[in-house]
């Protein structure tokens, strides 16, 4: 996967783009306040209030796995006064919840990939692997025997256990949780055996001693656990997960207004502050172009889509 640097030079802002925001702007967080998605929000919102002009409020719309959020900005009007933060449910609904009352991505516009952030593949200490090639002979010899725990049906967590399924043929059992933290602490006290976690809460843990750090989902190896190997390089060829958050705007936000957005929320993403928070949360700051970022949500959208059907995944 190929992600664009925030890194790139930013030109001034287009024309037509100078006369906006005429008013406050809205982020929708189609979650609850105090999850990553709210964190990354809350980061980026002041950021672009001193950039803009204007305020910028947080919009908490949790609820049926996104949908309520999301559904609030695709019928907003396409001023760029209304924006989403986007995260990874957002490339699953379509193929998990197929009637949902807006389509995806069609009735949004791309701004900007903001942060990526890669699971953590965690086995409780007593399990006798230490690397993914002896965990994917463990589960060939025991099949059905080993379990792993997510935050939910359909969730990152889930659906990044699928795909190593997929990937590796091992036979293990799906564990569903109310949320990430109480199937981490199952992992640790070895009630499951495994767990695709969220960085930022899983690698505390691993450095604890908690949970054993087996690896780490993105293509290459996180600046937050550098001595954690890979699943690609690994033994599983082409493993490439990351949990997201990006900006959207409803479809039809005129392409000045766009391309202000992408240029103010690529220089938060590279102010000190912004990087050291979002390393806490083993976050790394991607700022990308629209273009970029809706090449990515396709790709995303249907290699979830081809995972959701092989696994026969329904929504909770």
């Amino acid at each position: 996967m190929v992600l664009a640097s925030a890194a790139s030079v930013v030109a001034p802002a287009p024309v037509g783009a100078r006369a906006f925001p005429s008013r406050p702007i809205r982020i929708v967080v189609p979650y609850a306040p105090g999850g990553g998605a709210d964190t990354v929000a809350r980061l980026l919102a002041p950021k672009l209030q001193d950039a803009l002009g204007q305020s910028v409020m947080i919009d908490n719309k949790p609820g049926a796995g996104g949908v309520i959020g999301d559904d609030v900005v695709a019928k907003a009007p396409p001023d760029g006064h209304t924006l989403l933060l986007g995260a990874f449910a957002h490339a699953v609904n379509p193929s998990l919840l197929p009637r949902m009352p807006f389509r995806t991505p069609d009735d949004f516009a791309p701004i900007s990939l903001l942060v990526v952030v890669p699971d953590l593949l965690v086995v409780t200490p007593s399990l006798p692997a230490t690397s993914v090639a002896e965990l994917i002979a463990l589960a060939k010899a025991q099949p059905g025997k080993l379990a792993y725990g997510s935050a939910g049906n359909g969730t990152a967590q889930h659906l990044a256990a699928e795909l190593f399924k997929a990937r590796t043929g091992c036979d293990i059992q799906h564990v569903p949780y109310k949320g990430g933290g109480p199937a981490l602490v199952d992992v640790a006290a070895g009630h499951v055996q495994m767990l695709f976690g969220n960085m930022s809460s899983a690698l505390p843990q691993a450095q604890a001693g908690r949970v054993r750090a087996v690896a780490v989902t993105s293509p290459k190896r996180s600046p937050a656990a550098p001595d954690v190997p890979t699943v690609a390089e690994s033994g599983v060829p082409g493993y490439d997960v990351y949990e997201w958050n990006a900006l959207l705007a409803p479809a039809g936000t005129p392409a000045a207004v766009i391309e202000r957005l992408q240029q103010e929320a690529a220089k938060a993403l590279r102010l000190p502050d912004v990087v050291a928070r979002l390393a806490t949360l083993g976050a790394e700051p991607v700022g990308s172009t629209p273009e970029t970022f809706a090449a990515f949500l396709r790709t995303e959208i249907a290699k979830w889509a081809d995972i959701v059907k092989t696994a026969g995944i329904k929504a909770e």
